[in-house]
C-alpha cells in the first residue's frame, strides 16, 4: 500500500519535518506487516480496533516502553484521521483509544560545576577532532539546540558579524540564537582546523568528521557521553541533557520563561515548563535560606 498522499499531507499541509515523516512511515509499515502476517489483512484501511489492540499487546510483550508504543499508535491515529478527512473511511478505529500510562521522565540536568569540569578542567587535544568536540559541547550548552539541529547546521547559518546562528527547527521553523563571545573564539579555532582538513569536504555543513563528511547523530551522542562520563556520575549523559541544562540554568538565573521558550524553539509554553521544576527547587533553597521567618 502506498502512503504517498498521506506523507504529502504531513509534509505540505502539516509542515512536519522529513525526519518526523520518516518515523510515521516506519510505524505504518510495521503495522501493515503485522496485520498482513497475523490476520492476512493486506489493506490497512480495513483494519479494526481489535487488530490494533493485538499489535499493542505484541509491542508490550516485546519490551518496548509505553511511551514508544503511544508514539506508534499516534502515527496510526493521524493516518486514520487523514483517511476520514479525505472520506476514504467513515470511522477512525482509534477514536476511543486511550493511551497507555507512562511514568514521567525526570531529566536531571548537569550541574554548573559538572559543565565547568568538562570545559575548564578536561584536556581537549589540539587536533581537528579535539577542537571540534569542544565546540560541539560549547554550542550545545550555550544555545540549547537539539542534536539534529546541530548536525544539520551549515556554514552559512553562522553569522560572526552579528554573533548569531540560524537554526532550522521542527516543522522547518527558523530561529536566531545569540552566539557567546567564548563560543565564537572556539568557533574560529574549529573553522581553522576545518579549513586545513585533508580530503574532500562535504560542502556546506558546519560539523564534519575527520574524513570530511557530515557528522551524524550517533557520533554527536558519543562525544557528549565520552567527555561527561569523566566529569559526571549521572546515569544519562546525552545532548538532550545538555539542552536541559541550558534551559534550567537560564531559568535559575532569572531568565524569562517566554525568552527560554523562543531560544529552545518550542511552540508552546507548556513544553518549556517541564524545565522549571529544577528552577523551583533552586528558588526553594533561596527562599528557605533568605526568608527572615525561617531564620527564627
Amino acid at each position: 500500500m502506498s502512503f504517498t498522499a498521506f506523507t504529502d499531507y504531513l509534509l505540505l499541509e502539516k509542515n512536519y519535518s522529513k525526519l518526523t515523516v520518516q518515523a510515521y512511515k516506519a510505524d505504518l509499515n510495521a503495522f501493515k506487516a503485522f496485520v498482513a502476517e497475523t490476520f492476512e489483512q493486506e489493506d490497512v484501511k480495513m483494519v479494526n480496533y481489535a487488530q490494533i489492540r493485538s499489535w499493542i499487546v505484541v509491542l508490550v510483550e516485546s519490551g518496548i516502553t509505553n511511551r514508544s508504543i503511544n508514539r506508534k499508535i499516534s502515527s496510526l491515529n493521524t493516518y486514520f484521521k487523514f483517511l476520514v478527512k479525505i472520506e476514504v473511511i467513515h470511522h477512525n478505529p482509534l477514536s476511543k483509544h486511550k493511551a497507555l500510562k507512562t511514568s514521567k521522565k525526570v531529566q536531571v540536568p548537569f550541574s554548573e560545576t559538572e559543565i565547568a569540569n568538562v570545559l575548564d578542567v578536561l584536556n581537549f587535544d589540539n587536533s581537528f577532532e579535539g577542537v571540534r568536540d569542544r565546540f560541539i559541547i560549547e554550542l550545545f550548552y550555550s544555545t540549547g539546540i537539539r542534536r539534529i539541529e546541530l548536525v544539520n547546521l551549515k556554514l552559512k547559518d553562522v553569522d560572526t558579524s552579528n554573533n548569531t546562528i540560524k537554526v532550522l527547527g521542527k516543522r522547518d521553523k527558523e530561529r536566531m540564537i545569540p552566539l557567546l563571545y567564548s563560543v565564537k573564539k572556539t568557533l574560529q579555532e574549529y573553522l581553522d582546523k576545518r579549513h586545513d582538513l585533508e580530503g574532500k569536504k562535504q560542502d556546506g555543513y558546519l560539523f564534519l568528521t575527520k574524513k570530511g563528511t557530515k557528522v551524524y547523530e550517533t557520533l554527536v551522542y558519543r562525544v557528549i557521553n565520552h567527555y561527561f562520563s569523566q566529569a559526571s556520575t549521572k546515569l544519562k549523559k546525552s545532548p538532550h541533557i545538555l539542552r536541559h541544562s541550558f534551559a534550567t540554568h537560564l531559568l535559575n538565573e532569572g531568565a524569562d520563561l517566554n525568552a527560554v521558550k523562543e531560544l529552545l524553539g518550542h511552540t508552546s509554553l507548556a513544553a518549556t515548563q517541564v524545565y522549571t521544576h529544577n528552577s523551583i527547587a533552586e528558588l526553594k533553597k533561596v527562599h528557605l535560606k533568605s526568608h527572615p521567618r525561617n531564620k527564627k
